[in-house]
């Protein structure tokens, strides 16, 4: 095949023709995991149809070839009225853009096939309710991005077959699977050049050449009944590094529910109480894939009837103090070399790595209390719309405060010096991007009322401009400007930068030792310790 390949521990690309998704759901399997049956349209698929507009040539029979594997592994119908196989398809660049670009889930799910999954789970409230949820992924994945700087989020839409979804002209939600999935596939390729993409690639300096693979996977069913859920989960703590299991659960629901911040997550130990078994076979995941990667590491995951099955996992790429105490952990661990572990630490964690907090809550004027998901201070005028946040940055530091973000925000994520949403966990949109960018950030503010141009919180009520600070740490948000103090550097911290000082090897080694010692030494070494 050409513009197709398997998932299975014997596919040898990386993640330049898989896209790093896929490259790590292969690690997966490699690593004997639960991973759903699926295959991987491959980035230059992708570049081609940027290219020309349309889908390469021979893709279609190619899928035709995948989906009959597919069929055959699973023992499933694809859009069929009995033992129906629905898929998910999703976007997988080489390197991360979280929540960046098109998913669809649930797809195949034909009216008949909707029938076949009632009669099989006899449930038909679950089947009515996954084919609604298909329908509105697919009407919000083929319809055109908003314009950059509307700042509007395009929400899921309710279509149903037949009707037009979507795009200019009147296109339609086929009624045949194998149609779903040739729109599904053109739409992910499409949303590689949406405005939110492309500015989150200027942001982090990514090349706007390299394009996204697609992966399509069998489905398995967070929401199918109360033995069923999804989360994602870090084998560290990726606020300070410590080496426990850190993440998010929903029970009952599906994967696009806990990163999109719209409904509260659980703290991932409850599912440890819940189900027992899945809380032992995930643990036992993150272990070995932590092993695999020889670092920490960030999993998805969802469990239907009791049932793990992992949908995605990389390397955690923790930040500041976290990344620091990790390097150093899997040094004494003998897991990694010192040498390495200088590697793994860039200056830029050192700039983060003494978190500002306010110096004392107790007597500042806290407007509201949620959850720290990025640690840090900021300082800045409120701003409840991504276009306030772009416009009023251009006369000083913002606080962009929301219900909850989705690429659509991206401008005015950009544009803030702190991020504050009314829902959402530490694993939701609005603090997976705020991490990836450095910015103190506060989700879950039980409360919470975002309008137009004023927020409501505990009774009180603010104006659009009102000055406040957060702390990433703590989860406060405080009226004006509070003291705010800096921790000093632990023990971590203290003993990397002896290995910095000391280290001897190889020429790169050197160097990066070098930059830590110059990095450490612009921080104020003597006056810190």
């Amino acid at each position: 095949m050409r513009w197709i390949r398997t998932l299975s521990a014997r596919a040898e690309e990386g993640a330049q023709t898989l896209g790093a998704k896929a490259h790590g759901l292969v690690t997966l399997h490699r690593l004997g995991l639960p991973v759903p049956a699926g295959f991987v349209v491959t980035v230059e698929a992708c570049r081609e149809f940027l290219r020309t507009g349309r889908l390469p040539g021979g893709l279609d029979e190619e899928l035709a070839i995948a989906m009959a594997g597919l069929e055959a592994a699973t023992g499933r119908r694809f859009g069929g009225s009995r033992g129906p196989l629905t898929v998910s398809v999703r976007s997988g660049a080489s390197v991360s853009m979280p929540g960046m670009m098109n998913t669809v889930l649930n797809l195949g799910l034909t009216p008949e096939a909707e029938a076949g999954l009632a009669a099989e789970t006899g449930d038909p409230e679950f089947a009515a309710d996954a084919r609604l949820r298909f329908l509105s992924s697919f009407a919000s994945a083929i319809t055109p991005d908003v314009t950059a700087g509307s700042g509007a989020a395009a929400g899921p839409r309710s279509v149903d077959a037949g009707k037009p979804a979507g795009r200019p002209g009147g296109r339609t939600v086929p009624d045949d699977a194998s149609g779903q999935l040739g729109r599904a596939i053109e739409a992910v390729f499409s949303s590689w050049d949406t405005p939110r993409a492309r500015t989150y690639r200027d942001l982090h300096g990514i090349p706007h050449d390299l394009g996204t693979a697609v992966i399509v996977q069998a489905m398995v069913y967070g929401n199918r009944d109360d033995h069923s859920g999804t989360g994602v989960a870090f084998s560290r703590d990726p606020n300070t590094g410590e080496n426990v299991p850190f993440g998010d659960v929903m029970f009952g629901h599906q994967g696009e529910d806990v990163v999109s911040g719209r409904a509260a997550p659980r703290p991932l130990h409850e599912l440890a109480g819940r189900e027992p078994a899945v809380w032992t076979a995930l643990t036992e995941a993150l272990s070995r894939v932590g092993a695999g990667y020889r670092d920490a590491c960030y999993v998805e995951f969802t469990f239907e009837s009791g049932a793990l099955w992992l949908l995605q996992a990389r390397p955690a790429r923790l930040a500041g103090a976290a990344a620091v105490r990790v390097a150093t952990d899997l040094a004494d661990e003998r897991v990694i070399t010192r040498n390495e572990a200088l590697l793994r630490v860039s200056p830029r964690h050192l700039r983060h790595v003494r978190t500002p907090r306010i110096a004392a809550p107790a007597r500042a004027d806290i407007l509201a209390r949620g959850l720290g998901a990025c640690p840090g201070v900021a300082a800045g005028r409120v701003a409840t719309t991504t276009e306030a946040a772009v416009r009023m940055a251009a006369d000083g530091p913002v606080v962009l405060v929301r219900p909850e973000t989705s690429p659509h925000d991206m401008r005015g994520l950009a544009a803030a010096a702190g991020i504050v949403t009314a829902r959402g966990g530490p694993a939701s949109h609005a603090a997976v991007v705020a991490r990836s960018m450095g910015k103190p950030a506060v989700v879950g503010v039980t409360g919470l009322v975002v309008e137009a141009a004023s927020l409501t919180a505990d009774g009180r009520t603010v104006s659009e401009g009102t000055l406040v600070t957060i702390d990433g740490t703590s989860g406060e948000v405080v009226l004006g400007t509070p003291a705010v103090s800096t921790s000093t550097a632990d023990a971590c911290l203290r003993r990397l930068l002896a290995w910095a000082d000391d280290v001897s090897g190889d020429h790169s080694e050197r160097e990066e030792a070098h930059r830590l010692s110059a990095a450490h030494a612009a921080l104020g070494r003597d006056k810190t310790y």
